[in-house]
């Protein structure tokens, strides 16, 4: 508990004499090591607070519900919040409520009409995260998922990358929800010990409930923008196929890049065949490197200036059964000529239609960091990499087109980044 209430940082605590305030028993058949991570309290209607516990039994991964009425006596729900088989341990739960009508972020113990509930778990077999939107039963005491949405590793993800353990908040102040999450490392064990340290945040997202109401959308913060300096500007730029493009006059080793491309041949996309369903495998299959007709096309960043290294982040547009689909991908293939590093390329199809809309894609690149937002938000891909060749001032940046058609660059903003300012 708080020493001092009247403390705005709460910088001494006291252990409570009534510790564990929660804990695995015999009721529960849980043992202590797959007991973790509480979530942010809510209230209910009957002025009971609760919370979840992450938790397994055997393969079960399941989100044990915990009341109280003064945060000190805990009793334990006689169900789950929710469980799925399969999943294993679910490590940092997070449970909150999303407006079906507005951006607007809403307070955790927030009900009624205009909202969907969000159930997002780490699943520690696969470490990666995924979620769910569906509908909190105030009554039972129970969350259903919406049908459609898949309850299960093959699920919704925030990022499609190198990003775990999140958790959300929600800013009264600004009234949105934010969204932070651990970048973990890529190096080797014994690269992380020289470091003398590893794992960092992600830069913080505002996150909300896309129209359709099947996805969640993310977006930095527009506090990231304060570290904005040097910026150049490119207008309706032809990218013809294999060409590359080289955005001179930013730090490309601390940048911040916004690029938008228009496409005015989409009949000649390629067929989208009926067993590419799984974005990573498509993206590993067909890399930067690989010729198709619309794409890949986007960025190379923290690259050398031979090419050598470099990671990309591109698009590739398929001609679907009724529709085109877009495929993000981040390559990390190239990304160091040090071989000990993990250069997984990530992957997601992003909902967007290419026929109506431009296709966006922002990259934030800190280093060794690159978190991508493609679709406004609709698809997030973080890579961690350690080039060799592309550090500091041997950082290039470059729009590439690999595709046999010609894309437009509609624009593309690029500012040079400082430094981050912690208060």
């Amino acid at each position: 508990m708080p020493k001092n209430l009247s403390d705005p940082y709460l910088r001494v605590w006291v252990k409570s004499p009534e510790n564990p305030l929660m804990a695995p028993n015999a009721q529960n058949q849980i043992n202590s090591s797959s007991f973790r991570d509480p979530t942010t309290a809510w209230l209910g209607p009957d002025r009971q607070w609760r919370v979840i516990i992450g938790s397994k039994i055997n393969s079960l991964g399941k989100a044990i519900l915990f009341k109280s009425k003064d945060f000190v006596k805990w009793v334990q729900s006689s169900r789950s919040l929710h469980s799925v088989n399969g999943t294993g341990m679910w490590e940092c739960p997070d449970f909150y409520p999303v407006s079906t009508v507005s951006h607007r972020g809403l307070d955790t113990s927030a009900v009624g009409s205009k909202l969907k509930h969000v159930l997002k778990t780490s699943l520690d077999d696969k470490k990666y995260e995924h979620y769910t939107i569906g509908t909190y039963d105030l009554a039972k005491d129970i969350y259903v998922p919406d049908q459609g949405s898949v309850d299960s590793d093959l699920g919704l993800r925030y990022d499609y990358g190198k990003f775990y353990a999140s958790k959300t908040f929600f800013d009264s102040e600004k009234n949105r929800r934010v969204l932070w999450g651990w970048i973990n490392e890529s190096s080797s064990v014994a690269a992380d010990i020289k470091k003398g340290w590893s794992g960092v945040q992600a830069v913080p997202r505002k996150i909300w409930l896309a129209q359709s109401g099947k996805q969640l959308v993310q977006w930095p913060v527009q506090e990231i923008e304060k570290l904005r300096a040097k910026q150049v500007i490119l207008v309706s730029k032809l990218l013809k196929g294999g060409s590359v493009l080289e955005i001179s006059g930013v730090t490309a080793v601390q940048a911040d890049v916004d690029i938008s491309f228009g496409i005015t041949e989409l009949e000649k996309a390629e067929v989208l065949e009926p067993k590419w369903t799984n974005p990573q495998d498509l993206c590993s299959q067909k890399g930067a490197s690989v010729r198709g007709s619309l794409g890949p096309f986007g960025l190379l960043v923290l690259s050398s200036k031979d090419l050598k290294e470099h990671t990309a982040i591109f698009f590739r547009i398929f001609k679907g059964k009724d529709k085109y689909v877009v495929l993000m991908c981040s390559d990390q293939s190239r990304s160091s000529l040090d071989q000990s590093n993990d250069m997984t390329t990530y992957g997601t199809f992003v909902d967007v239609d290419p026929v109506h809309q431009k296709l966006s894609l922002r990259s934030l690149i800190d280093h060794s960091i690159v978190e991508s937002f493609g679709g406004g938000g609709k698809g997030c891909i973080t890579a961690r990499v350690y080039p060799t060749l592309a550090i500091d001032d041997q950082a290039y940046l470059y729009a590439f087109n690999n595709g046999t058609e010609a894309v437009i660059v509609e624009k593309l903003n690029a500012w040079s980044m400082k430094k981050a300012r912690i208060n």
